[in-house]
């Protein structure tokens, strides 16, 4: 099985100990997002798990030495690392871009480039951050990120429900269909400058689009690359139509990410207040007589033909 740690929050900026905690003791627990009453028990032995995926925007400094327990643990995994060009006012909780790109560079140094995918996502475009904004930052970034990766996964902004009245607070519009088209092929135009792919994650119109591949942020090829095995892994068919990736478990949960972008998804409430008990087998919650544990069996994705 492949852990997603986590599309639902920042567990490597705000909830590292908590991880680290569950791997030492082997198991931990996940609340349906649907029916939260319903809890699922995730064994964590190192023989059923090929590949842990993090997902994060500001890894804690802690975090980043816990990794030497992770390494002695004997798993592997690889960073999806966002690092775009917006400010306070848009991702309230982040670093400066400094401390950001100073972290990845150290990761990559580390762990090697093929293990640090950078992403810039969500794009999307304001009087302030229109197109000449995003071409002199995203490449910014690109450069000083050369070497250090070896692709970028974008995205443009989807204006779900739950999230449109704090970004029309912020002046944030949806973005059009021919804004994507004028803006994204500047995006492989400068990243291929510095040895850096494009891929886009679940947009299919940029796939027509020349030097612009399709994302799969939980990798196949990636985690049979960086474990030197070939695994077969199944396509995650739970997610959004466009989706490559292969199939996981997220281990995260909704309403928990401190970082308080103004673009999240995962964030429903405007004020998130959490109740964090890194002793506890959930995150961000304990378990109740009213919850119904049920022990999760993943089948071992084995060996064979890749499915991507």
């Amino acid at each position: 099985m492949i852990l997603s740690v986590s599309r639902r929050t920042d567990i490597p900026a705000h909830y590292g100990d908590w991880f680290i905690n569950r791997l030492k003791e082997g198991f931990l627990c996940v609340r349906n997002p649907v029916n939260p009453r319903q809890v699922s028990k995730i064994s964590l032995s190192p023989e059923t798990i090929e590949c842990i995926v993090f997902w994060t925007k500001n890894p804690s400094a802690k975090f980043l030495e816990d990794l030497k327990i992770i390494d002695s643990l004997g798993y592997t995994y690889y960073f999806q690392y966002t690092i775009t060009s917006y400010d306070k006012s848009i991702e309230e909780n982040i670093p400066e871009k400094r401390i950001q790109i100073e972290r990845f560079k150290k990761l990559s140094e580390r762990l090697g480039k093929e293990r640090l995918v950078w992403r810039y996502d969500p794009i999307f475009f304001t009087e302030r951050f229109n197109f000449d904004y995003h071409k002199k930052w995203f490449e910014y970034i690109a450069s000083k990120l050369e070497n250090c990766t070896e692709k970028c996964v974008v995205s443009f902004l989807d204006y779900y429900p739950k999230i449109q009245n704090r970004l029309r607070l912020k002046g944030v519009p949806e973005v059009t269909e021919s804004q994507i088209l004028e803006f994204a092929p500047f995006l492989p135009e400068a990243a291929n400058k510095y040895g850096i792919a494009v891929e886009a994650c679940c947009e299919k119109a940029l796939l027509r689009l020349p030097g612009i591949g399709q994302a799969h942020c939980i990798d196949s090829v990636l985690v049979n690359k960086i474990t030197g095995k070939d695994y077969s892994f199944k396509k995650d068919s739970s997610q959004r139509p466009g989706c490559g990736c292969a199939k996981s478990i997220d281990v995260g949960a909704y309403n928990t990410c401190l970082n308080k972008c103004v673009y999240c998804y995962a964030n429903r409430q405007e004020n998130i207040t959490v109740q964090y008990n890194p002793e506890s087998p959930l995150l961000c919650s304990s378990l109740t007589a009213e919850d119904t544990v049920t022990e999760r069996v993943m089948e071992s994705a084995g060996y064979g033909t890749t499915i991507v």
